[in-house]
Parts: structure tokens; sequence; C-alpha cells
């Protein structure tokens, strides 16, 4: 998730906040929705995924050199552009919006852009019908840019991020990147002593969207149950934990490690390794509702942990060696997350498929979901293009990212301890910055001009 070179505290941090599990509702065409507002759920009509294992490693790509044992390679970073920004915005609009370097002076390499383009095309149904809440586009903006993509011969992905894309330095530009991963662990179709449920979305659990009720809240949501006439509070991870779901969820699986089923809900996705060797895939489904308390900064706070104990790996460690102390911590995190079966790959915020060492979560108030970010941090191997096609319970604010790894060993080691500092710009259509500033100028932050963008020759 982070350089070392940011030191232990940072390495803590990496389990604080990295939470990425869709906390967005994917868009109501296209694929289907994960997280609905039915309150009841379906049983599946197919049977559960079986990838042969020598068929599927979970690795991804190596486009961005990263090494097993992990090698950290220290990077300079592009100073962000000096700007005073608002101390509270509350998007990316009112942040305020600058120009930032060409984009072909950018240091992008083309087996980066060859798979961020791969990734952008498939994030195109959603930027054109998506309702933007950064504040910086609307649909029309990103239509030439999408249809230009389709097209683009092999060889050339460098060449059209250059042509169609402006980079855009937002309030400060001072960024953040932790990492995500999918994470393996062992687990059953049938129940085991010691082994905890995985849990599918509760049938009595409720999406409240406050819009609908006043303006003032729109874009504000709460989930919740009824209790007599009541909604109230959905059960935390301790009533949970305690029997609370008997007979309102369906159980997908058993995970054999509870700790290790806790990290599976940080990550939002992830894979079961049966007895017989074959693969169960699990999704983000939704969220129990309650706020996401971060262990690893309780821990450190009270003195459990020792230094090189601040890493994931060394929270498990403790964990596992100090059980009951250990669902205590781990149930004040009250956040509960539910799953889904999944076929294939990871699925983001979009409802569309996330791809290691390519896709990386963002704040939607702050970065146009499905966009290209371009990160120069302290940190070689997390540094260069991305595409924001996640979200994520802590990934919140301006300049805040998420880097997803994919899954293995590789994946693990690297977002386990990533926390990588320095700038960055968000890639828009062309023409964007410059109609931006002319509406804060007007008084008017939050439109957007239609038509798109001309490329640059």
């Amino acid at each position: 998730m982070r350089s070392k070179g940011a030191g232990a505290s940072a390495l803590a941090l990496s389990i604080l906040l990295s939470a990425c599990v869709g906390g967005v509702a994917p868009p109501r065409s296209g694929p289907v929705p994960v997280d609905d507002n039915r309150g009841s759920y379906r049983e599946p009509a197919r049977e559960p995924v079986r990838v042969h294992p020598s068929r599927d490693t979970g690795a991804s790509p190596n486009i961005r050199g990263i090494q097993m044992p992990e090698r950290i390679v220290g990077a300079v970073p592009v100073l962000p552009i000096p700007v005073i920004a608002p101390v509270t915005p509350t998007n990316a609009a009112t942040a305020g919006v600058v120009a930032g370097p060409a984009v072909a002076s950018l240091p992008i390499d083309d087996a980066q852009a060859q798979s961020a383009l791969a990734a952008f095309v498939t994030s195109c149904p959603s930027l054109v019908r998506r309702n933007d809440t950064s504040g910086l586009t609307r649909g029309a903006d990103w239509q030439p840019a999408c249809a230009a993509a389709v097209s683009v011969p092999r060889g050339g992905a460098r060449n059209f991020f250059a042509q169609w894309f402006e980079a855009a330095q937002v309030g400060d530009g001072k960024a953040f990147a932790t990492g995500y991963y999918e994470p393996e662990i062992a687990g059953s179709l049938e129940r085991r002593d010691g082994y905890a449920p995985i849990y599918g979305r509760p049938n009595d659990l409720i999406d409240v969207d406050l819009g609908v009720f006043s303006t003032s809240l729109k874009g504000k949501k709460v989930r919740g149950r009824v209790d007599r006439s009541n909604l109230v509070p959905y059960y935390d991870r301790t009533a949970i934990e305690q029997g609370a779901l008997s007979g309102r969820a369906p159980i997908l699986a058993w995970a054999r490690d509870p700790v290790e089923l806790f990290f599976l809900q940080i990550q939002g996705s992830g894979r079961l390794r049966l007895p017989d060797g074959e693969i169960l895939r699990v999704g983000y489904a939704t969220q129990n509702g309650r706020d996401y308390t971060g262990i690893g900064a309780l821990m450190k706070s009270r003195g459990l942990l020792q230094p090189g104990q601040t890493s994931m790996q060394g929270i498990v460690a403790w964990l596992h060696a100090h059980p009951a102390e250990g669902q205590a911590i781990m149930r004040e995190n009250k956040s509960f997350v539910f799953f889904r079966e999944l076929e294939g790959a990871p699925l983001g915020a979009l409802g569309l498929p996330v791809t290691g060492q390519v896709s990386a979560a963002a704040d939607v108030k702050f970065v146009p979901l499905g966009a290209p970010v371009f990160l120069s941090l302290d940190r070689q191997d997390a540094s260069g293009l991305w595409i924001a096609q996640d979200t994520g319970g802590a990934i919140k604010g301006s300049n805040r990212f998420d880097t997803f790894w994919g899954a293995g060993p590789a994946a693990e080691s690297t977002a386990g301890g990533m926390a990588g500092r320095g700038t960055a710009f968000l890639l828009l259509p062309i023409g964007t910055v410059q109609r931006l500033n002319g509406q804060r100028f007007n008084g008017q932050i939050d439109g957007a001009q239609d038509g798109g963008p001309t490329p640059q020759p």
C-alpha cells in the first residue's frame, strides 16, 4: 500500500485506510447491480464457480515491475502546482482545478498505456451515462474519446491518451495512495467446526436514499432494518457474529479462519480455496451501514504492535496469537460486509471487472468513476497511469487513491505495504479545465458544456 520509506506508522495505516468494498451503487443499466434495494435475496440459479487451480493462478500481468520478495524502488514524484485550496471542498469542482503538464510529457510506458486503454474502454459505457458527482464532467464530454478508444491500433495507446486528454490537478494535488488485492483464504461449502459463515445479503436489510425526501440530502444514503414502525441501524459486527442473522441471510460458504475472513471483508472480494483445491470467488454485495473503524490504528495507539509488526502480516500474526483479545478488537469495527458469488474477475463499484496493476479506487466526489489518473509517487511501482474503477469506505477526499494489485503472493506483499505519496493528475477530456475555470469566474462551478473535446494535434 505504501513505501517502506514512509515508515512503520504508514504501514499501519495501510490496514486502517484500505477498504475498497464498492461503496457506490452500480449503474442501473449495463451490468446487473450488486447492491439493490429489494431487501431480499435470491438463491443463485447457477452452481458455485469452479476454477481449476492449475488454470487460474490469480496473478496479474507484471506491467509495473513488482517483485517477490518485495524490493521497493523509490522515485521522485513530480511536484504539484502550488495553489490555495478550499479548506472543506465538497467535490472536485469546489476544490479548484488547474491545468497540469502536457499528457505527452508524462512518463507513461507503453505497457501501462495499453492496459489502461483496455480498462478505459470497459468503463466508457458508464462514463457517458453516469452522473458525475465530482462536478467536473458530463457524459457528452467523454463520448469523443470513448468513440476513438475502440479503434486504437496496437502500440498506439500512449498516443491516444496524449491526443484526447489533458492533465488536471484537483486542489493541492498532494496524493496519498494505499493498495488492496484479491486475497485467497481456505474455505468450505459445508459447515465445519471453528469455521465462520460468509453471508450473502440479508433479506431485512433496507437501503434508504435520503435524497428522495429532501434535496438538501441529495447523495446521502443510510442502511438499516425495520423494527416495528421504526427504521433502526442494522446489526453490527458483534451482533452478527453472535447469531443475529439466523434465518435472515444466505450462507454462501464457510471460512476456516475468522481473521482471514475479517480481512477479506476489508478487501471486498477474494477467492476461497475449497478442500478439493478448487476455487470459489466471492465479491462485495453490500454492507450493514455501520461506520468502518481501522483496527491498525487502534492497536498501535494501545501499544499492542511492536516495531516490525505494523504491516498487515504483523497485525494478522498478533490477532492469531491473541484470539480472545483479537476478536474483541475486530468487533470494534462495527462495519460488516456481505458477499455474492462471482464469475470471473472481481468487480468494482461500476459493476465491472477490476484489473490488477491497472484499476484504482477513488472518491467519486473528486474523481469521475472510469476516468484515467496519473500518479507520480515516491515509489516507482505505484507511479504511472491508473483507471479509477472502484470506491472504498476509507477512500475519501481529493487525491486519495487505493491501487488494486490483483491476486497472489506478490500482490499481497505489494498491497500490504503500499503507502505512496506524491502528486495526482486526472486525465480529463480536453477543454475541461478551461471550461471549469470559466464557470468558477462566473460563479457556476458544477455545470458542463454540451459537446465534447477536440483532440490535440
